[in-house]
């Protein structure tokens, strides 16, 4: 009679449960997938879409460098518009252009009337930009200031 009651003894399935599985309630480890067997799907998972997210990033860095160079050309042919109207020379206007826009854009000049156009083409960088052959072009156009 020293035995204590069934109802103290047993508190839980769990303090009862024994690492081999008897004793009348299953392991906790057995039955159903491992912990391991899991971390194979989300490796799997993982590989699948790693290509997809950095293709996605590649996309939207070329698409920032773009924005990027676009503006950058914008102001350089603003510039060399400015520049032109004043009456400065075409390699005042390139140096002009290629400080404002960078060291790889192209500056064209032309006048038509009274009228001078600066027109600035350069390739778009970034990851994407430089195995895709893709040309911007700004162009800036303004009345020639002086005489003749």
């Amino acid at each position: 009679m020293t035995s204590a009651p069934a109802v103290l003894r047993a508190v839980s399935p769990l303090a009862t449960a024994r690492a081999d599985g008897a004793g009348g309630w299953p392991c906790i480890t057995s039955g159903g997938p491992r912990a391991g067997d899991s971390r194979g799907a989300v490796t799997a998972e993982f590989a699948v879409t790693l290509p997809a997210v950095l293709l996605l990033l590649a996309m939207l860095l070329t698409g920032a460098s773009a924005g990027i160079t676009q503006l950058r050309l914008e102001e350089g042919a603003r510039a060399g518009a400015r520049a032109l109207a004043r009456g400065d020379d075409t390699a005042a206007v390139e140096r002009i252009v290629q400080t404002m826009s960078g060291g790889s854009a192209a500056a064209a000049v032309s006048a038509e009337g009274g009228w001078i156009t600066v027109t600035v083409t350069d390739r778009v960088g970034g990851p994407l930009g430089l195995s895709i052959p893709w040309l911007l072009t700004a162009r800036a156009s303004t009345r020639s200031e002086t005489a003749g």
